[in-house]
């Protein structure tokens, strides 16, 4: 039976998904005969503006069905379109309104205002003329810089770093590499708190002396936690944007690992923190390590009007309440000047060798500030891509009481070019823990239709972070040991008996991700079997020379296949099943049939489930290069990935 409405398919509305503003959508809609409807009306709105209604066209009937159609052009506009559709007969009237259960089918409503109603994307036609495809082409790896790898001898106390000064001068403690980092407390500037002065010695040659180990994972972008000078191992309180971090090398040194990460076709991604600084920094200074030309030392100070005191100098406003990270008035002019000016750091850094930047906390950044960064990059260099750190579907979010235009644009301005994958982590979460196949389809299929095509391409699909425990932990662990309190998970690992199984899940949630639209994102050390549950300890130092081996063969599998395969870089996707725990899409590039297509299927149940495929095709799956036909069945927590192999 036709549906009254389907937001998804082109029947109902054409454009299907997310339109650059200027366009026409055509919405039809085909309310039951039954019901006699006489008149009908599109609802739409805007935030911040009042509800209006379109009369639609009625077409005649269509099956049980009466046809209503409307023609609604977007205009000079970015941002999202809500509506509903409302019937009126000789009774009354009827109302049909929204995606509930993320279906993407109709649900009726007596009321005349829809409460969950749905959303037409609209974006800014320079946003996706800015966004550049080399990010969502290829295979990404973020690296925690002090955990990765080290180039020279092991970490000293007296190691002298690149400023001159010492380990122990910059009250920074040494560790061994392979030694559990430290979660404890300690005493620091008169009270007690996490630090995070422990440091392993990863650093930027040792970065540059693993590119071909990388480069055999098929990596095409190294994404890097911040680099610049700053007190603390993850270094997000930034004590100087102009300076590498003495610990992890030189200017110099970041630029021989971009150039030899360009030689071996690599882009390098820096980690922009610019809602706050640290405490301990040239600009706030309240240590008073810098001078006396902190913004705590003197309101005469140029960095004095970055900051927000209630009562100077020691009441300020300071990210998630953590005064050692003071937060940062984005708004101010010289602020703006200093990070996004024709000078300022991200034109610097890229003019260094950088090809982009991710922008930690986005949801504090103002959107107008994050269209000056982009302008910014694009100034420098035209291919320069910029994603942010958001981690719910970005096209709707309200952040500040403000619906934020992250990935639209602003007054004509691009945008970013995509979000962190966060949304599709928590998806494919649920699903390998014994979650629904048509819930991770569903939930991803709401994100590719509120997204604009770029975002979605140039999604940062993870399966996790720095700030995530580390996904193999998660899959060999049940679910009850994560809702008691973090101290009791502090080295929480799979128990011998559960890793076997988690393995195999694994190589399903890697599969996924490498096979999903978006750039497949790699936490450093997932590949070599890494464990470890929240912060601190899902920052472990990389195993080399321990690595599980089974596991970086699967990887390197996987990335070879992203490299060879056009359709998973490019393809379109098309669900074949999604039930239970089956999952299976075929990506193909549609306007080229020379290019082969390809197809996903997993199961992650404890039972042996079938898939039937086109009738005469027989597939190569490149994981196991087992030869299937058209029906076969799929063993539990199993991922098949297939090419055509021959016609019979």
């Amino acid at each position: 039976m036709h549906p009254v409405y389907n937001s998804r398919s082109p029947l109902c509305r054409a454009p299907v998904g997310a339109v650059p503003s200027g366009t026409v959508v055509r919405f039809r809609v085909y309310p039951e005969s039954y019901r006699f409807p006489v008149r009908g009306y599109i609802v739409l709105w805007t935030d911040g503006r009042t509800p209006r209604s379109v009369r639609m066209t009625h077409h005649g009937r269509f099956e049980d069905r009466e046809v209503f159609e409307v023609d609604i052009p977007t205009e000079d506009y970015a941002g999202i379109v809500f509506y509903f559709f409302r019937f009126e007969n000789e009774g009354g009237s009827f109302c049909y309104g929204a995606r509930i259960g993320r279906t993407g089918g109709e649900a009726e409503f007596s009321a005349s205002f829809s409460p969950n109603p749905y959303q037409l994307t609209v974006y800014s036609p320079a946003s996706a003329a800015a966004a550049p495809e080399w990010f969502g082409d290829g295979v990404s790896y973020q690296i925690f810089p002090d955990r990765f790898a080290r180039s020279g001898a092991p970490l000293s106390p007296d190691d002298v770093l690149a400023d001159g000064t010492s380990m122990s001068s910059r009250q920074r403690i040494a560790r061994a590499w392979g030694d559990d980092p430290d979660p404890s407390p300690e005493l620091f500037d008169g009270r007690m708190q996490v630090t995070n002065r422990d440091f392993f010695g990863g650093n930027l040659a040792g970065i540059t002396e693993k590119l071909d180990y990388l480069a055999s994972l098929g990596v095409t972008t190294i994404y890097m936690n911040p680099i610049f000078e700053a007190f603390s191992n993850h270094r997000y309180d930034t004590a100087d944007y102009e300076h590498v971090d003495p610990l992890l090398g030189t200017e110099e040194t970041l630029g021989t690992l971009c150039r030899e990460a360009h030689a071996r076709g690599m882009r390098v991604l820096l980690d922009g923190v610019f809602n706050h600084t640290g405490s301990d920094s040239r600009y706030f200074n309240r240590l008073g390590r810098y001078g006396d030309g902190g913004a705590f030392q003197s309101k005469e100070s140029p960095y004095y009007k970055w900051y927000h005191f209630t009562k100077w100098p020691r009441s300020y406003e300071s990210w998630w309440g953590m005064d050692s990270l003071p937060a940062v008035n984005e708004n101010d002019p010289g602020y703006r000047e200093y990070i996004a000016g024709e000078n300022g750091i991200i034109r610097r850094w890229l003019r260094a060798g950088a090809d982009g930047w991710r922008l930690d906390v986005a949801d504090e950044l103002p959107d107008s500030f994050i269209a000056e960064i982009k302008r910014a990059a694009l100034a420098e260099k035209p291919d320069a891509f910029v994603i942010g750190e958001v981690w719910e579907d970005a096209s709707s979010k309200i952040s500040y009481s403000v619906r934020r235009k992250y990935i639209l644009g602003v007054d004509g301005s691009p945008a970013l070019d995509a979000v962190m994958g966060y949304v599709f982590r928590t998806a494919a979460l649920r699903y390998l823990k014994g979650g629904s196949a048509a819930d991770f389809r569903d939930e991803m299929e709401d994100l590719r239709e509120n997204y604009p095509p770029y975002a979605t391409h140039n999604s940062m699909n993870i399966l996790g972070t720095h700030d995530t425990p580390r996904i193999l932990t998660l899959l060999g662990t049940p679910d009850e040991v994560w809702e008691g309190p973090k101290e009791t998970r502090a080295k929480l690992v799979c128990a011998p008996e559960d890793r076997p199984r988690a393995v195999r899940l694994l190589k399903v949630a890697a599969a996924l991700q490498f096979c999903y639209p978006g750039s497949p994102t790699v936490y450093y050390g997932d590949e070599a079997g890494i464990e470890g549950s929240e912060d601190p300890y899902s920052r472990r130092t990389f195993p080399w020379g321990k690595e599980d081996g089974g596991i970086l063969a699967h990887y390197r599998l996987l990335g070879d296949a992203r490299r060879r395969y056009e359709a998973l870089r490019r393809g379109s996707i098309e669900y074949l099943a999604a039930d239970g725990g089956l999952l299976a899409f075929r990506r193909e590039v549609k306007d080229d049939p020379a290019v082969p297509p390809v197809i996903f299927a997993s199961n992650v149940s404890d039972e042996m489930l079938p898939l039937n495929l086109e009738a005469g095709s027989v597939w190569r799956d490149l994981l196991t290069g087992s030869i299937f036909s058209e029906a076969f069945v799929i063993p539990p927590r199993t991922a098949r990935i297939l090419v055509p192999e021959a016609k019979l």
